[in-house]
């Protein structure tokens, strides 16, 4: 991939910018109820997004600038095990479809913002609130790093050098994110999702044919797995299970998230949430194609520094100049939604769980609203420093341990939905043995994600974060079977 200062795609890619730019700012004025200095229209743009905004901006925070760049990576290097983000995608949508109305419905009832506010509704404890929220802000910190990431290898494509430019686009972020809140976001996922669309559409479409179809990009893929005596085109008997119980656990931490809940929460209905369920799948048939274009990295020959950079130099080497900005500028704008949510949803869980919790009880929707927009400009630059001052490895450590962490708070969130026999003290103990049991293995293993089990003298590999979610459930329904009968006496 060459790093040549591209003047045509530089000024297709800044005139993209710059209209995202306007549109997040004139966002403040979109869909605006009486006032911004409310929490519920700042932070959750007064829930009364409808079907196709919705989409738009679940998909647009779920499918982002690092997935694009990550999932093809993932494919280059290692080949079939890189498609897990597939079924885990398939497996989201009907857990989508039969959990998030019931939570909508809770949260609108009662006013509740964040998923600290649901647990401590349902069960009355400051402290599982606490760290059902403390898990969600350390779980979303580096996904919002990685979206740095994704955006500094387009940014290093178009020949620009440095961290004044990621820095640039990231002050603009945070500056018509605290303007607009989630408006601005929800907006500019439109343009965001047709360029990435348009872009990824051509991709399968031209890339293929000036390699010579799929079948020499897929012998190509073969012949370079072989000469390097590592991944394939089929899974191994050995990556079955590893693949299976990734791909669940995947699913079940994807809206555990603060992000895709505040998309949730943002939603017009309960009726608009099984809408999605059922419409949101066309981004995993967008997923699957935007796979193969780590294959189509080994049919082009391509000579990356990084499996990272496989995008990129697809792109660049492939299409015209005007074109390969305008795909950047998708990837870059692909940045940005995801990022502005994840700094929303972490800004709202701070304002809802810890400064109205335990620093100013009485404050005001106004004053809440304020610290919300200060709470999320100090998350963007927490994000930004992290990517500039540490390695972009130590960010993709965090974010494989905040998949296992944002796990644990699925018991606590959802099984209140459904039954009332839990107590907090139960969960809250799970939720610990998850959470620091889960992060021993996983640190362990190396910071990997996946852990090797004896079973009856044969080993298998499971996603660390299923293990950690089953030690949590038995713990949970253990220690509740002695705390429930205290309890009831008590009462």
């Amino acid at each position: 991939m060459t790093t040549e200062l591209d003047v045509v795609a530089l000024c297709v890619f800044a005139f993209f910018f710059i209209l995202v730019t306007v549109m997040g700012f004139m966002a403040a004025r979109w869909k605006r109820g009486e006032t911004l200095a409310h929490i519920d229209e700042w932070g959750l743009g007064g829930r009364k997004f409808g079907t196709w905004v919705t989409w738009f901006l679940v998909g647009g925070d779920f499918y982002t600038a690092y997935t694009v760049i990550a999932v093809p990576a993932l494919v280059y290097a290692v080949g079939a095990y890189g498609f897990f983000a597939l079924p885990y995608t398939i497996i989201v949508y009907p857990f989508v479809f039969l959990v998030m109305p019931k939570l909508w419905k809770r949260a609108k009832e009662h006013g509740y913002v964040t998923a600290g506010d649901v647990v401590f509704g349902q069960y009355g404890s400051r402290g599982l609130e606490l760290a059902v929220a403390i898990t969600g802000v350390l779980a979303v910190m580096p996904y919002i790093a990685l979206q740095l990431v994704g955006m500094a290898a387009v940014i290093k494509a178009l020949g620009l050098t440095g961290e004044l430019p990621l820095a640039i686009a990231f002050v603009i972020l945070a500056l018509y994110t605290y303007s607009a809140g989630l408006r601005a976001p929800a907006l500019i996922a439109f343009v965001k999702d047709i360029m990435i669309y348009i872009a990824v559409l051509a991709a399968v479409a031209l890339i293929p044919w000036e390699l010579g179809g799929y079948g020499a990009v897929f012998q190509a893929a073969d012949d370079a797995f072989k000469a390097k005596g590592a991944g394939g085109l089929l899974l191994g008997d050995s990556q079955m299970v590893a693949y299976a119980t990734l791909a669940l656990g995947s699913a079940l931490a994807a809206f555990m998230y603060p992000h895709t809940l505040t998309g949730i929460f943002a939603s017009a209905s309960a009726n608009t949430i099984r809408k999605n369920a059922a419409l949101l799948p066309a981004y995993t048939l967008l997923l699957g194609l935007l796979a193969l274009l780590g294959y189509m990295g080994h049919a082009a020959h391509l000579q990356v520094a990084s499996p990272n950079d496989v995008v990129p130099a697809l792109f660049q080497t492939l299409f015209p100049s005007w074109f390969a900005g305008f795909a950047f500028a998708a990837i870059a704008i692909g940045a940005l939604v995801p990022a502005a949510v994840m700094s929303i949803g972490a800004a709202n869980l701070f304002t809802r769980n810890f400064w109205k919790a335990y620093v100013d009880p009485d404050v005001s929707h106004a004053g809440e609203a304020q610290v919300a927009k200060v709470t999320s400009l100090v998350v963007k630059v927490g994000a930004l420093l992290v990517i500039v001052f540490l390695p972009t490895q130590f960010a993709l450590d965090l974010q494989l341990l905040g998949g296992v962490w944002i796990l644990q708070t699925l018991p606590a969130l959802v099984c209140g939905l459904y039954v009332g026999w839990f107590r907090a003290p139960a969960l809250f103990a799970g939720w610990a043995v998850g959470f620091f049991g889960g992060s021993f293995v996983v640190w362990s293993d190396g910071l990997k994600p996946l852990h090797a089990l004896s079973i009856g003298g044969s080993t298998v590999t499971v996603y660390a974060g299923l293990l950690a979610l089953a030690a949590n459930i038995v713990v949970a329904v253990l220690v509740n079977l002695v705390v429930a009968p205290r309890v009831a006496r008590a009462a």
